[in-house]
């Protein structure tokens, strides 16, 4: 079963129909039982990373998010659900994230935000199983005016030109990461979430 974190930050019905749509089970939860129980976890979200913390700390769910990436499970961030596992962000002036992972969350300089629509994601990691099924260069759906910025290149799974690259996907470990939003992205997009799925 894959539990979906519910914190009251995003599109959390959509992100389980299309985990259905690929036929995989997934609920939508603020339960901790359910969550350290689950086989795979996912983190949605839309917003800011102090709100989103705050939320995730009211309902005391950052330390079993921390414990089940540390246990070893699947685990997949999703817009600010990536951002989520950085160490901090330069929104609204200044916010600690989760800190699973090492580096910034910045937002687009001189450019329009946010960047919303249709953009190339290419894949920098050979062979990695979160593009599995995935064409080079393939379009996916984006919603965001902060992008992450990794302290090691090693975690760079993707990249998508807006202005200038940025990192649109990561892998650690057992830790996946898409800026995009794959419940958006058709075809493609739930190819990934299929790929998690089978993890």
């Amino acid at each position: 079963m894959i539990a979906i974190v519910d914190y009251g930050m995003g599109n959390l019905r959509s992100v389980q129909k299309a985990f259905e749509a690929v036929g995989c089970e997934a609920k939508v939860t603020p339960d901790i039982r359910e969550i350290l129980q689950a086989d795979k976890v996912v983190l949605p979200g839309v917003g800011a990373m102090a709100p989103a913390m705050q939320k995730l700390q009211e309902l005391n769910l950052t330390g079993p998010i921390r414990k089940v990436i540390q246990d070893g499970k699947p685990f997949l961030g999703i817009c600010l659900g990536l951002q989520l596992l950085f160490e901090r962000s330069t929104e609204g002036g200044f916010a600690e994230g989760l800190k699973i992972l090492k580096g910034s969350v910045e937002r687009f300089s001189q450019l329009k935000v946010p960047h919303m629509g249709w953009n190339q994601v290419h894949a920098r990691l050979a062979g990695a199983p979160m593009f599995k099924g995935i064409s080079p260069g393939e379009n996916m759906y984006f919603c965001h005016s902060y992008f992450v910025r990794p302290q090691e290149a090693a975690i760079v799974a993707a990249i998508t030109n807006y202005g200038n690259d940025f990192v649109s996907a990561v892998v650690y470990n057992n830790v996946w990461g898409v800026q995009f939003h794959p419940e958006k992205s058709q075809r493609s997009g739930l190819q990934i979430l299929k790929n998690f799925g089978g993890l």
